[in-house]
C-alpha cells in the first residue's frame, strides 16, 4: 500500500487543492459561497472549472459527470468527455464554468411520485460546491442537486441541504443566547455504520430470488447459523480480508474515512464504520461506500448483499446513523460540559431532541419504512417499530430531578437549578449502550438504529434535522423574550421533559412488556411500511416541512406516493419471482423426486413382496401432500396478485399487499421450505442456506 497520508483523498479535489490551484481572490469568493451561501459568480465558476479539469486530466480522467441522487435511493450519472473540436480534425480538452454549474440529463425515466408527467423529460443538475468533486474510474464526478424543468425537486440532496440550513438557523439562535457570539454556523454531523453480507458469486448466480430480489424468498434454516455466536468479531477470513483491504484503499482515495471493520453476528455478515463528517458529505460518502462494496466484491468473486433481511432465521443488516450537532468552533452541542452554562446548553438541546422525537415519531418511522425493512424491524437484531429514546439511568435521573425540583442522588448537589448550581460531572459515556433501542443517546450523539442496510441516510437525516430545527425555533421564540434566561431555561427543560418523557425507555425494547407499556403511553406501533408511509402526508407533517422550506406540500405528497409505489413494486417482484421459482423449478423437482421414490418402492416390492417400503411410501405421501399444498398456495398467490389490480389508490393497494399478498407469500414459503427439507439434494434446484452462508 502507498503511504497512507498521501493516498488519502488523492482522488478528491480538496479544499487544499483549490487553495493551491485557484487565484487567492477566486478561492475566497468561492468560500463565501460554500460557507455563507452567497451567489456563485460565473468568473469564479470558470476559474474553478479550469483548475478542476486540469487536475482531473493529470489524474487520467477523460470524462466528467454531474453525480446526483435521484429518488431511486441510489446515485445517477451521465458521462461527457472533455474533448472539444479545435479545427482540422484536432481536439482540445475543455471544461467551462457553465458546464460545472449546470447539467441537463434526461429526467423522464426517474421517479417523481406524480410531480411531473413522463413526457416532461427536461431536468437540470446544479453543482453543490459544499461537497468536493472526485475521480471515479477515470471520470470527474461533480456532486449535484437535481430538479425538473419547472423547478420541482427530484432528488435527495436538495431537501437535505435545506434541512441543514433550517437547523443551522434555529440552533444559532440558541447558542447566541448563551453568549457564544463567535459561532457563525451550526451543522449536523453523521457517522453511518454499514452492515452487509458477502457470499460467493457462484451460489448467488444459482439463486433467482437473490438475483431479482436481493433476498432469499425461499429457503429453510441452516443446521448451523449464528447460534454459537462464533462469527461476531471473529478472525476475518483471508478472502474477506483481501476485499476489506481493497475497499479501504478505494474509499480512502475518495476521502472517505473508513475506520472500523469487523465480522457481524450472522455467518457471512460484516460491518464498516466511518469517522463522523458533515451530514451532506456523509450522505455522499455512504452512497459511494455501497457502490464500492458491490464493485470490489465482484472483483473478488463475491457478491455484496445490502438487503435488510437476505436470509430468514439469521440477523439482517442495518445502518446505524450516529447523529450529532456541532458549532463551527468545534463545540459538540450534545456533549455535557464542565460549567453550569455549558450543562444548561446541553440539557436544552437534549430536551429539544426529546420533544422532537416524541412529537414526530411518526416521521422517524416513515424515514426508515421499506418493504425490506419490514422483515427486520422487531426481530432480535433490530429495534422494534415503536420509536423510543434511550438516555440511560444517569441522564434520566437528572431530568427526573429537574422535573421534581428534588436533589439528584449525588452527594451535596442540592436542588438542581440549571445555570446556577453545578450539575454533577457528566462523563462522555454516562451509561452502557442499549442495542435494542431505536434512538439511543451514546455519550455525545444519538444513534438512530432503525435504518435498513440499503437505505440512503438522506431521508432520516432530513427528518432529524427538520424536527429538531422546529423545536429549537419554538424554544428560541420563548427564550428571546425571557427576562431571566436561567429561570426560563430551567422551566423549559423541566416542562419539556414532563410533557414528553413518555418517549424515554431504558429497558429491553424487544420485550412483550414494552409493547404493552408503549401502548399505554400512546406510542404508535406501525409494524409495516404500508401502515407508516401515509403519515408522511399528514397535515402536521406537511406544515412542518413547509414551515422550514424543506419540502413543499406537493413534494411531500409526491414522495409519499413514490414510497408507496416502491413498496408495491418490490412485493410484486418478490411474489412473481416466488411463483416463477415454484412453478418452473421447485414443483417439477419435487414431482421428479416423488416419482423416483414411487419407482423405488415398486422395485423393492417386485424384488421381495414381504419387504415393506415404509421409507419410500411415507416420504411419497409426505411430499405429495406438500406438493399439493405448494401448488394451491402458488395459485392463491397468483390470484391475490391479480386482485391487486383492482385498487386505484397506492395507499389502499400497499395495505392490501402488506396483508393479503404477503400472507400468501408466507404460506407458499412454508410449504416450499418444508419440501426443501425432504427432497434429495441432487433434485433440489437451488443452493441451500448452509451452502450460501458459508460459501466464502
Amino acid at each position: 500500500m502507498k503511504n497512507l497520508p498521501s493516498l488519502f483523498a488523492s482522488a478528491v479535489f480538496t479544499d487544499k487543492l483549490m487553495r493551491e490551484k485557484l487565484p487567492k481572490d477566486v478561492y475566497y469568493r468561492l468560500k463565501k459561497t460554500t460557507e455563507r451561501g452567497e451567489p456563485l459568480e460565473i468568473n469564479v465558476a470558470n476559474a474553478v472549472a479550469i483548475a478542476m479539469k486540469d487536475w482531473a486530466v493529470e489524474k487520467g480522467a477523460t470524462h466528467f459527470t454531474h453525480w446526483f441522487q435521484p429518488m431511486t435511493g441510489i446515485t445517477a450519472e451521465k458521462h461527457d468527455s472533455f474533448i472539444s473540436p479545435s479545427g482540422e480534425g484536432e481536439i482540445i480538452m475543455e471544461f467551462s464554468g457553465k458546464a460545472l454549474i449546470k447539467g441537463e440529463p434526461d429526467a423522464s425515466s426517474f421517479p417523481s411520485g406524480g410531480l411531473r408527467a413522463t413526457f416532461e423529460a427536461r431536468g437540470y443538475t446544479a453543482w453543490d460546491p459544499t461537497s468536493p468533486a472526485f475521480i471515479k474510474e477515470g471520470v470527474l464526478c461533480i456532486p449535484t442537486a437535481f430538479c425538473s424543468y419547472s423547478g420541482e425537486v427530484l432528488d435527495k440532496k436538495t431537501p437535505l441541504l435545506r434541512s441543514m440550513e433550517a437547523i443551522n438557523a434555529q440552533a444559532l439562535r440558541i447558542v447566541r443566547l448563551f453568549g457564544k457570539t463567535e459561532v457563525t454556523s451550526v451543522g449536523t454531523t453523521v457517522g453511518p455504520e454499514q452492515e452487509y453480507f458477502l457470499i460467493d458469486k457462484s451460489v448467488y448466480d444459482k439463486r433467482r430470488d437473490l438475483v431479482l430480489c436481493g433476498r432469499t424468498i425461499i429457503g429453510s434454516k441452516s443446521p448451523k447459523g449464528q447460534e454459537l455466536e462464533d462469527h461476531y468479531f471473529g478472525a476475518i477470513k483471508p478472502r474477506v480480508h483481501a476485499f476489506m483491504r481493497e475497499l479501504d484503499e478505494e474509499l480512502w482515495k475518495l476521502g472517505i474515512m473508513a475506520k472500523t471493520e469487523h465480522n457481524e453476528v450472522a455467518p457471512g455478515q460484516h460491518e464498516l464504520a466511518p469517522i463522523f463528517t458533515t451530514t451532506n458529505i456523509a450522505c455522499d460518502h455512504n452512497q459511494l461506500t455501497m457502490e464500492m462494496m458491490k464493485k470490489i466484491a465482484a472483483k473478488h468473486g463475491m457478491v455484496c448483499l445490502l438487503h435488510e433481511k437476505p436470509f430468514a432465521g439469521v440477523n439482517g443488516s442495518g445502518k446505524h446513523v450516529n447523529w450529532s450537532m456541532s458549532t463551527n468552533t468545534g463545540i459538540n452541542l450534545l456533549e455535557p460540559g464542565k460549567s453550569p452554562k455549558d450543562n444548561a446548553q446541553f440539557l436544552l438541546f437534549l430536551a429539544a431532541v426529546i420533544k422532537a422525537v416524541d412529537e414526530h415519531a411518526d416521521m422517524l418511522r416513515v424515514s426508515v419504512a421499506s418493504a425490506g425493512n419490514d422483515h427486520r424491524l422487531g426481530a432480535n437484531e433490530a429495534p422494534p417499530a415503536i420509536v423510543s429514546i434511550f438516555l440511560g439511568n444517569e441522564l434520566t435521573g437528572i431530568l427526573d430531578a429537574i422535573e421534581s425540583g428534588k436533589p439528584y442522588d449525588v452527594e451535596d448537589t442540592g436542588p438542581i437549578k440549571i445555570g446556577v448550581s453545578v450539575l454533577p460531572d457528566l462523563p462522555k459515556d454516562t451509561t452502557d449502550r442499549n442495542r435494542t433501542s431505536p434512538f439511543a443517546f451514546t455519550g455525545n450523539k444519538f444513534e438512530f438504529r432503525m435504518l435498513g442496510s440499503a437505505a440512503s441516510i438522506a431521508g432520516p437525516c432530513i427528518v432529524l434535522n427538520t424536527i429538531v430545527a422546529d423545536v429549537l425555533s419554538g424554544f428560541a421564540d420563548k427564550l428571546e423574550k425571557a427576562n431571566d434566561l436561567n429561570a426560563a431555561v430551567t422551566d423549559l427543560v423541566k416542562n419539556t421533559y414532563a410533557q414528553h418523557k413518555r418517549i424515554i425507555f431504558n429497558g429491553n425494547s424487544y420485550s412483550e412488556e414494552w409493547v404493552k407499556e408503549a401502548q399505554k403511553r400512546g406510542l404508535a406501533n406501525m409494524r409495516t411500511a404500508a401502515q407508516a408511509l401515509p403519515c408522511f402526508k399528514a397535515e402536521k407533517n406537511v406544515a412542518l416541512f413547509s414551515r422550514h422550506k424543506v419540502f413543499t406540500k406537493a413534494e411531500v405528497e409526491s414522495r409519499c406516493e413514490l414510497m408507496l409505489e416502491n413498496y408495491i413494486k418490490v412485493l410484486t417482484i418478490e411474489a412473481q419471482t416466488m411463483i416463477n421459482m415454484c412453478r418452473r423449478e421447485i414443483l417439477p423437482a419435487a414431482t421428479s423426486y416423488c416419482a423416483q421414490l414411487t419407482k423405488a418402492a415398486l422395485d423393492k416390492a417386485a424384488l421381495n413382496a414381504d419387504l415393506p417400503a415404509r421409507y419410500e411410501n411415507d416420504l411419497v405421501m409426505k411430499i405429495s401432500k406438500l406438493i399439493e399444498c405448494l401448488y394451491n398456495g402458488v395459485s392463491q398467490l397468483d390470484t391475490a396478485l391479480l386482485h391487486a389490480r383492482d385498487f386505484e389508490h397506492a395507499e389502499e393497494c400497499a395495505r392490501y399487499f402488506s396483508e393479503a399478498v404477503f400472507e400468501n407469500m408466507c404460506l407458499v414459503r412454508e410449504a416450499a421450505d418444508e419440501l426443501e427439507m425432504n427432497v434429495a439434494a441432487d433434485y433440489w434446484p437451488y443452493p441451500v442456506y448452509s451452502e450460501i452462508l458459508f460459501s466464502v
